[in-house]
């Protein structure tokens, strides 16, 4: 059975481009590919922490060796990075803020970029054989010509951190401009429909 992740990482819900993007992709993928499984892991509620000391500690710690705090502290990272192997195909879909991702995404990321499991301890990626699609709506614009083109900072680290980790193919569907639906110039509806073509494409393969 094929399988999908859906990572969303908007806390913006209805009003969102972002998710309104998942949903068109996810319907999609699902007329793609019949009977196909879609896992979905909303960031918002799913418990994630920063970083810490203690974490660090335990990430470092050989597995014979972790207490069973450190495992706690493991606990949903290991989820994560189960969740991320398990399935064909992922989708992240997120907002940019200030040029790059949200905090909780980068939260995630974290959580799965795992020495001996998701990246090897020779620095190659292990994830491999998946595809990638990432749904990134933006108020900037920043195709080429455009006086904030070296602003991309988003598309830049996600393409680089999923690279790092195995996956190459990574298709990125960038609903630019995006301020425009919150300023009342342009539908949900129909700035979605514009990047249908591309959104159908990409859960198609």
């Amino acid at each position: 059975m094929t399988k999908l992740l859906v990572i969303e990482t908007s806390p913006r819900g209805e009003h969102s481009v972002s998710r309104n993007m998942t949903r068109r992709f996810v319907q999609e993928w699902l007329a793609a590919h019949p009977g196909g499984e879609v896992i979905e892991r909303d960031l918002l509620n799913a418990g994630l922490q920063f970083v810490s000391a203690p974490w660090l500690q335990a990430y470092f710690t050989p597995a014979e060796q972790l207490s069973s705090e450190m495992a706690k502290e493991l606990q949903l990272s290991n989820e994560l990075v189960a969740e991320l192997l398990a399935v064909d195909h992922i989708v992240i879909a997120t907002p940019v803020y200030n040029y790059n991702v949200p905090a909780l995404l980068k939260a995630w990321i974290d959580h799965v970029v795992r020495k001996g499991l998701t990246l090897g301890f020779d620095g190659r990626g292990l994830v491999t054989g998946k595809k990638a699609t990432v749904l990134i709506a933006s108020g900037g614009i920043y195709t080429e010509g455009s006086p904030i083109q070296d602003r991309d900072i988003a598309t830049q680290y996600v393409r680089l951190v999923l690279g790092v980790i195995g996956i190459s193919d990574v298709t990125f569907v960038a609903g630019r401009g995006a301020k425009a639906v919150d300023l009342g110039d342009e539908t949900m509806e129909r700035f979605v429909e514009k990047l249908g073509a591309e959104i159908e494409r990409a859960a198609s393969v």
